[in-house]
């Protein structure tokens, strides 16, 4: 016997029809009509699936039959659990390539509308860390600018850079929330031609949290960079905080010979 169900769970309805005669498991019939309601945009990013219990019974199906197909959508990415707030559908991660590339334009190239927010730009002492990392003294006086970086509305990365103030480069805010960093180094005729990169993993603060819509503690990916001209100068050393459900690093490897 066949029949389709509709669920109210949290934000999301859903339209789930169950075949009890077919050799498919219950819990993968679930499971796949889920995945394309959300693959056809039926159901949203951040949509609330609701608890186990009101989904079971509204599509009349037993609770571990629900939690293995939600599992199932976990363990592929495409929902995530949040503790205090309960099953969404997962945002898709914005995947960028390890090369001397900005955020800015990897989200144009992919389609993903990019928007940022301005936190601080202002020219302050270099610490030590970033007096090391541009080659200057530290003391030196240093562009510090902070921004939250935007895919179509959704908060990715917190983006942190220090900049020489001799690079003549003209870093109004409202171009900076127009276009990317790198985008204005190459309008200025400066070219950015190597730089070195470290990947790493770091617990949010609590403001990090906040501007990455995450608890404090959450994980955050982690990139370290110092961006060089033709010159071997350093020209930008950038620290950014991404949020770990939204993004991915891609690496192409080849086999050494």
């Amino acid at each position: 016997m066949s029949g389709r169900r509709k669920a109210v769970g949290g934000t999301a309805v859903l339209d789930i029809a169950i075949d009890r005669q077919s050799p498919v498991p219950l819990y993968y019939q679930f499971a796949r009509q889920l995945e394309q309601a959300i693959e056809h945009g039926l159901l949203l990013p951040g949509a609330l699936l609701g608890n186990e219990i009101d989904l079971a019974e509204g599509l009349g199906l037993s609770r571990p039959t629900v939690r293995h197909g939600i599992k199932t959508l976990v363990e592929k990415g495409l929902l995530v659990r949040r503790r205090g707030v309960g099953t969404q559908v997962a945002h898709s991660k914005v995947k960028r390539r390890l090369e001397l590339s900005s955020l800015y334009d990897d989200l144009e190239k992919a389609g993903r509308e990019p928007s940022t927010r301005v936190v601080c730009n202002d020219v302050v002492p270099a610490s030590a860390e970033v007096a090391a990392a541009l080659g200057i003294r530290k003391g030196d006086s240093v562009v510090r600018l902070e921004r939250v970086r935007y895919a179509e509305g959704v908060p990715v990365a917190l983006l942190r850079n220090h900049l020489p103030t001799d690079l003549l480069l003209d870093l109004d805010t409202e171009l900076l929330e127009a276009t990317g960093l790198y985008r204005l180094l190459r309008a200025a005729g400066i070219g950015l031609h190597s730089a070195q990169q470290t990947i790493g993993a770091h617990a949010a603060t609590a403001e990090a949290g906040e501007c990455l819509g995450e608890p404090a503690g959450a994980t955050l990916l982690t990139m370290r960079r110092t961006a060089y001209n033709a010159d071997g100068e350093a020209v930008e050393y950038g620290t950014h905080l991404y949020h770990a459900e939204r993004y991915a690093f891609e690496f192409h490897l080849l086999m050494r010979r």
